[in-house]
């Protein structure tokens, strides 16, 4: 009979190596694994073996994180990972019935994000773009990533993750890696590769001066790729230094990507491409950020409203 530790290990060789999930996504895995198995290792004084892992107990550990106050989104993102991981061991055969498959995920509440408009972008790329001609080098560095950002619709990991060879300059499109080690091809505008050119000089820079030959794209001070946490960060940070007073992640830019497309009747299942989503279902949220926004201007402005 296999160990709960060893179940666990080899559902994260097959994150890491089969699905090629990123090591963010991996740590996440392990952590809310680590903390189920703690406990049910807790309740019944020793570590529990695959045939202790019931419904009951599941259910249990659902309910003592809800009396811990954590979030329902939080609560429903752990019930994810003991899904994907009891799915994954019922089929490896390592056990007979699915537990998981019999507890229901929480109802969340449905909270559309909030999209800046196109003329706060655009207002915001502006201000960012006088700085960066006028300013300290990094902000040429964190134009082009935020340009991009936009631009594209892609990913924080997946700009992280652009080498400088995956951009064609000519024909203006990105070659991406995205989720399960899928590629597909992105355009991105003038103003992208019009801040990405004027990085390129900064880059080599960087590069001589640290005495470093790497492929990445972008790059911290030091001559290394940019992690997705430090893009996060000079995203929040340029955000709050020339945007609208609003909270920001890279993943802000990619919900405005695709919602001021949708309202200028760009095709969903090209945005879908795109954004690089298995699923159009996945797109669709958009529709609803778009529709609410037409609403908005809908109550403003027409006088029976």
């Amino acid at each position: 009979m296999f160990s709960m530790d060893e179940l666990i290990e080899t559902f994260l060789d097959y994150l890491r190596y089969e699905r090629h999930s990123s090591p963010h996504t991996v740590r996440n895995y392990r952590s809310d694994l680590i903390q189920f198995r703690d406990f049910i290792a807790e309740e019944i004084a020793r570590q529990p073996s695959a045939k202790e892992l019931t419904p009951l107990r599941i259910r249990a550990f659902l309910a003592y994180l809800y009396e811990r106050e954590r979030k329902k989104s939080s609560v429903a993102r752990k019930l994810a990972a003991l899904r994907a991981f009891f799915k994954f061991l019922r089929r490896e055969e390592k056990i007979a019935e699915n537990p998981a498959a019999l507890v229901s995920t929480p109802k969340l509440e449905k909270k559309l994000p909030r999209i800046m408009t196109e003329e706060e972008v655009n207002r915001f790329l502006d201000r960012l773009a006088e700085s960066a001609a006028h300013g300290g080098p990094l902000l040429v560095r964190d134009r082009a990533i935020l340009e991009l950002l936009y631009a594209s619709g892609l990913r924080a990991s997946e700009v992280a993750g652009l080498d400088l060879r995956a951009v064609n300059f000519g024909d203006r499109f990105v070659l991406v890696r995205g989720k399960g080690d899928k590629e597909r091809i992105v355009p991105f505008g003038s103003k992208a590769l019009g801040a990405l050119e004027a990085y390129l000089p900064l880059r080599e820079q960087i590069l001589r001066e640290a005495r470093k030959n790497t492929p990445a794209l972008f790059l911290n001070a030091r001559g290394g790729r940019l992690t997705t946490r430090s893009l996060g960060r000079i995203v929040e940070h340029s955000v709050r230094l020339f945007g609208p007073n609003v909270r920001v992640s890279p993943h802000s830019f990619r919900h405005a990507f695709a919602s001021h497309l949708l309202a200028e009747r760009a095709d969903l299942r090209a945005i879908q491409e795109m954004l690089g989503h298995k699923r159009l279902a996945t797109t669709q949220k958009y529709t609803q950020v778009s529709i609410q926004h037409l609403m908005e201007v809908y109550d403003k402005a027409h006088p029976k409203a």
